[in-house]
């Protein structure tokens, strides 16, 4: 008896010593450093393997991404892991709470849902966040360019992600890099990807994994640094990291408090409605002001941060335009710097203008946005129009998280631009020091929505 209950003392501790180096501050190992129990390959041919205690995921030629993804899923958690690319071209990614369809792709399987991306090329968006097989990108690293060079090729680095409630935020070698607040998927497995290569000196190429491990009790969201684009898909709602950060809400989503009239001091009785999160300009066969003319806000700002969602119907013009001072005296659309909100492929204003400046995202009249189309959502689809007016005059246009436009307000570059442009009748055009925001009135459908803005 005395031998049985040494042997079970024994196995007891054994056990204890096992478990302690499985899971260490709360974490647990992932993957067990010897096979791949608990995990399994879908949609691709690539190849994953156990090398050197890591996964070593290979890149087959022609083949579609290959996941090596977790019998599990998880809900809330925090993940981290060190990853190394071979290849400084083909990108990777971890998928985060994600999902399986078999039928997808022609029945070749469709993995889909959130992945933090892993991009060694000279493109740098490695830590941000895309939407695998459903939505495309949500934080392109664009909009927080400061941390694209947090990655360093030919080595291994740290990922550290965390998914608690809506939120997914994450850090690549200790730098915060990308923030959403999305309201889909709030559990799901976990995938490690080798992507799709369609180049033969790309074949062979490997993607290492080591050191995954979870949390998924006790969680504590980490601090995230200050000054960090947030990408919100709650409507009309900031998070507390966006309110702690200055951000306001210019519109509440449910009245419009906040603005009025451009051309009085209350808010059209006709011509606008505000509406399911919305605030909607009515379509009146493409009149300029004519309806219930522009509406501006009630506060003027200096230099700003801001962000809006719009939806177009068929063939819209519309436009969010900045320091708009109402000192012109006009009597249509009210005069001021434009975002514009416009179908390029069907409303006749694209083709005017110069070299495309009176296209969508473009600094209307003055300089075009170079836009890829991958990033124009179709119309009836909402798009995210960005602003950065920074204190020093430098100003950014940017079209769902990608930059299209740059310039310097006040500069010689920006007075020649104007001088040939339909503003050349106004004095010091475009350089007020301080003006309102305007939702211009064009006589078509147009809805917005999530308009904030942080003080700079």
């Amino acid at each position: 008896m005395k031998n049985v209950k040494t042997l079970l003392l024994a196995i007891a501790a054994i056990a204890g010593v096992q478990s302690a180096s499985a899971q260490t501050g709360g974490y647990t190992n992932l993957f067990n450093g010897k096979d791949l129990q608990g995990w399994k390959i879908l949609a691709g041919k690539a190849e994953y393997k156990v090398e050197n205690g890591g996964i070593t995921g290979t890149a087959v030629l022609n083949s579609g991404n290959t996941f090596l993804v977790t019998e599990k899923e998880y809900g809330d958690f925090i993940l981290e892991l060190d990853v190394e690319t071979e290849s400084t071209i083909t990108n990777s990614g971890v998928q985060l709470r994600s999902h399986y369809n078999p039928a997808g792709h022609e029945g070749k399987g469709l993995v889909y849902g959130r992945q933090c991306e892993v991009d060694p090329s000279d493109r740098k968006w490695t830590g941000g966040i895309y939407d695998e097989g459903r939505r495309d990108w949500l934080y392109p690293m664009e909009l927080n360019a400061k941390a694209k060079s947090a990655w360093k090729n030919g080595a291994f680095n740290h990922i550290k992600i965390e998914c608690i409630g809506n939120a997914t935020k994450t850090w690549i070698n200790g730098v915060a890099t990308a923030y959403v607040v999305d309201t889909l998927d709030r559990t799901g497995f976990i995938g490690l990807q080798v992507h799709a290569i369609n180049e033969a000196s790309q074949a062979g190429k490997k993607v290492f994994f080591k050191n995954i491990r979870i949390k998924t009790t006790n969680l504590k969201p980490q601090p995230f640094a200050k000054g960090v684009y947030v990408v919100n898909l709650e409507q009309n709602t900031l998070s507390a990291y966006e309110k702690q950060d200055g951000w306001k809400l210019l519109f509440d989503g449910k009245t419009s408090a906040g603005w009025r009239s451009a051309s009085s001091m209350a808010f059209p009785t006709k011509g606008w409605e505000v509406k399911n999160g919305m605030i909607s300009v009515l379509g009146s066969a493409g009149g300029e002001a004519a309806n219930g003319g522009d509406i501006i806000t009630n506060d003027q700002f200096k230099a700003f941060d801001m962000s809006f969602e719009f939806r177009m119907s068929r063939g819209a013009n519309s436009g969010l335009k900045y320091f708009v001072t109402l000192s012109e005296k006009t009597t249509g659309s009210a005069i001021g710097l434009e975002y514009q909100v416009l179908d390029d492929a069907v409303h006749p204003d694209a083709k005017l203008g110069r070299d495309g400046n009176r296209t969508l995202a473009s600094l209307y009249d003055l300089i075009p946005a170079k836009k890829q189309a991958r990033f124009v959502h179709p119309i009836g689809s909402w798009n995210t129009g960005r602003i950065i007016v920074y204190p020093n005059n430098h100003v950014e246009h940017y079209l769902n998280g990608i930059k299209v436009l740059e310039y310097e307000r006040g500069s010689k570059e920006f007075r020649d631009l104007v001088a040939i442009s339909k503003f050349k009748v106004w004095k010091e055009f475009g350089e007020a020091a301080q003006g309102h925001i305007l939702l211009q009135d064009h006589g078509f459908d147009v809805n917005y929505r999530n308009i904030k803005m942080k003080a700079l």
